[in-house]
């Protein structure tokens, strides 16, 4: 049985900035970084990214310049948002997963809309269920929360399934009850489709390459 190998992704360089390092070890390049009380604001490229205060452990600074103070946002400043395939990566780089399996499943279950609503009642990018997202203190409502709260699901049910990709993506798609109860990927057609385009689309090569190994049922 062949299992999917978690690792942390690597940040695109820039030209200048600094480097956050983050409490899980991932050191990401950003231009510069903002405190907002409990909550810090990461500004990379065109777009920014929000977390806990408390999961970076300290900045160091790019080629011996010193870091850029933290400062308060004023109220009139406008809010940069990411695209759906910058929150995917900046996901992946948070719980270590590859940027191209993110992208995989958002394609699979929104096409990459951040409205997304299914029949079910699963919103968003990554089609959270309103009670998972409360679960995972989300707002599935909110594109990079959902992204965020998405990947770091995805992530624990990896681990739940010992790095086993068809496992977690089927328990993903379907619950994890259900693959419990078939004690690996259950019988039916939706879930297998599923599972089977989100490989097939992270195999072909998008972002972060392809997969070191993958699961089957």
């Amino acid at each position: 049985m062949r299992t999917l190998l978690l690792f942390l992704g690597v940040a695109g360089m820039a030209a200048a900035g600094e480097y956050a390092v983050l409490a899980s070890g991932f050191r990401l390049h950003v231009d510069r970084h903002e405190l907002d009380g409990a909550r810090i604001k990461l500004y990379t490229g065109g777009g920014s990214i929000e977390m806990q205060a408390n999961e970076v452990c300290r900045f160091e600074a790019e080629n011996g310049a010193p870091p850029p103070v933290a400062v308060s946002p004023s109220s009139g400043e406008r809010r940069l948002t990411l695209s759906p395939e910058q929150l995917a990566d900046a996901a992946a780089q948070k719980y270590g997963l590859p940027p191209g399996l993110v992208r995989s499943v958002i394609k699979a279950e929104s096409r990459f809309q951040a409205d997304a609503v299914s029949p079910k009642g699963a919103v968003g990018l990554m089609q959270l269920m309103p009670s998972t997202a409360r679960g995972l203190g989300a707002d599935p409502h909110d594109p990079a929360q959902n992204v965020d709260a998405g990947t770091r699901y995805l992530r624990e049910l990896l681990e739940k399934y010992n790095g086993a990709l068809w496992h977690a993506l089927a328990a993903y798609n379907a619950g994890p009850g259900v693959v419990e109860k078939y004690q690996g990927v259950p019988p039916y057609p939706e879930t297998l489709d599923y599972v089977r385009r989100v490989e097939r689309e992270w195999k072909s090569g998008g972002p972060g390459g392809s997969p070191a190994a993958g699961q089957k049922p």
